[in-house]
């Protein structure tokens, strides 16, 4: 079981990212347990911010297809994997578990 941080994660979404990865623990930066990998929102937050704020953590972004700016600033701030949000429902679980054995 890892500490996943979301970042910039609307209720809604962070519901069915818990049902995307049982047995994880979803936090927010409210919590005091350090991650072991971020998950944000591109459209929600600042990929730089998020970036520096987690220089040694891998970083998962997802994003609206259609939001090329969004996918490009959060390449461009290093994030490790960015995908569409429509691509989640089949590509999470393997991308969470590829991220979190690279920090193995």
């Amino acid at each position: 079981m890892a500490t996943i941080l979301l970042a910039g994660v609307d209720v809604f979404f962070r519901g069915k990212l818990e049902g995307l990865l049982p047995g994880h623990h979803l936090t927010t930066a409210d919590s005091v347990d350090p991650p072991e990998l971020v998950i944000c929102d591109v459209s929600r937050i600042d990929p730089e911010d998020v970036a520096d704020n987690y220089p040694e953590v891998p970083i998962l972004g997802f994003t609206n297809h259609t939001d090329t700016d969004g996918l490009r600033r959060a390449h461009t701030a290093g994030f490790d994997q960015v995908i569409a949000k429509s691509a989640m429902d089949e590509q999470l679980k393997g991308l969470v578990d590829g991220l979190l054995a690279s920090v193995d």
